[in-house]
């Protein structure tokens, strides 16, 4: 058990895409300076102003080279320490423009749902804008006479990118380049939130008609073997983002959803709940205990049940009665229950029930 005791770093950090623009920055400097500068003052997406040192750079009159070392801050990120490398290079031939493009280590998108090129860098649009700005706003006096061809690379970047879920995305060979403000919160979940709603679009774009919701990796591994016809696209760790994952089910359209889960977190879904981490609601008992009371249970049972803390204390107790599966089979029907009735219409629903083995106890849909 983790020491509640035992507090978190606040040191915040810089995004993939903050640290690409610095090194972009600092490589258009050496271009018009004839010197690639130690320390580059960059402009983030949110506005802010930030100083970067810079590694690596060596320029001549036609190209540049500038690379900026990743600190996350306290986010225990797969990509601190990265190596943000920007490669400019003068052409003649693109007056006025800024060509943006992907090296070694970045993504490549190989599935449309992204909002990316299919065959383009995996350079997400915020970071995108944000190095274009700041190669115009200090390369504005080369782009009256030339066009600049920045590359984007992380030579670490594929390695780093067997930690992400890239590849389930149809994001191969590399890492994204990401960041919406720039700043990396220790211990934010806007990242996996994102990356949550993000698989549900690449679901919607498979033509499989269906998102797999899950709540970890096992009920993942449950799920897929429940459907193993269904492209791995299709399934989604939404985590404790029940309400992001659902919302990105509808707005892409998905005719089916399911929900694969285990005892605790669908009791949350039961109850209401639509983000289900542990801090954020306790489990209504209460509720378990009349499920119970539905299906036969003895009143002094769904009593105990009701005072409990666990849902999983539920579980053991109608197992030891031998009505587990009636049980998981109420809790089932009243996820469907509760998520349509905040969804009429929007789509068909399956809920799933495993045990901590993996093994299925119920099913439900409507």
């Amino acid at each position: 058990m983790m020491d509640k005791t035992v507090k978190r770093g606040t040191r915040t950090g810089f995004t993939t895409g903050a640290c690409s623009a610095a090194a972009a920055r600092a490589a258009v400097l050496g271009l018009l300076n004839g010197r690639v500068p130690e320390l580059v003052e960059c402009l983030l997406p949110n506005g802010q102003r930030v100083s970067f040192a810079v590694n690596d750079g060596a320029c001549d009159l036609h190209q540049a080279h500038a690379m900026v070392i990743k600190d996350a801050g306290d986010d225990p990120d797969c990509t601190d320490k990265a190596h943000l490398t920007a490669d400019v290079r003068v052409c003649h031939e693109l007056q006025g423009q800024v060509l943006l493009l992907g090296g070694e280590g970045v993504g490549t998108v190989t599935m449309p749902g992204l909002g990316l090129a299919v065959g383009g860098p995996a350079i997400n649009p915020v970071p995108r804008q944000n190095i274009e700005d700041n190669v115009r706003e200090v390369g504005a006096a080369l782009l009256d006479e030339v066009g600049l061809e920045v590359t984007i690379s992380v030579p670490q970047g594929l390695e780093m990118s067997r930690k992400t879920l890239n590849a389930r995305l149809g994001i191969l060979g590399g890492i994204s380049i990401l960041g919406t403000t720039g700043i990396v919160k220790p211990y934010s979940t806007a990242a996996y939130r994102a990356s949550v709603v993000q698989g549900v679009q690449v679901a919607g774009t498979t033509g499989a008609g269906m998102v797999a919701l899950t709540t970890g990796g096992r009920t993942e591994k449950f799920l897929m073997e429940q459907f193993p016809e269904l492209p791995q696209a299709c399934f989604v760790q939404m985590g404790d983002f029940l309400r992001y994952a659902l919302d990105a089910a509808v707005k892409a359209k998905l005719p089916h959803v399911v929900i694969g889960g285990m005892v605790g977190k669908l009791t949350k879904i039961a109850q209401g709940e639509t983000i289900t981490h542990a801090g954020r609601a306790e489990v209504d008992t209460g509720l378990l205990a009349d499920l119970c009371a539905g299906i036969g249970v003895p009143p002094e049972v769904c009593e105990d049940i009701r005072n409990a803390e666990t849902a999983r204390y539920a579980s053991e107790r109608v197992e030891a009665l031998g009505l587990v599966l009636e049980f998981h089979q109420a809790l089932a029907e009243k996820v469907v229950q509760t998520v349509l009735g905040r969804y009429p219409g929007r789509f068909r629903l399956t809920v799933l029930v495993c045990d901590f083995d993996g093994r299925k106890l119920a099913e439900a849909q409507c």
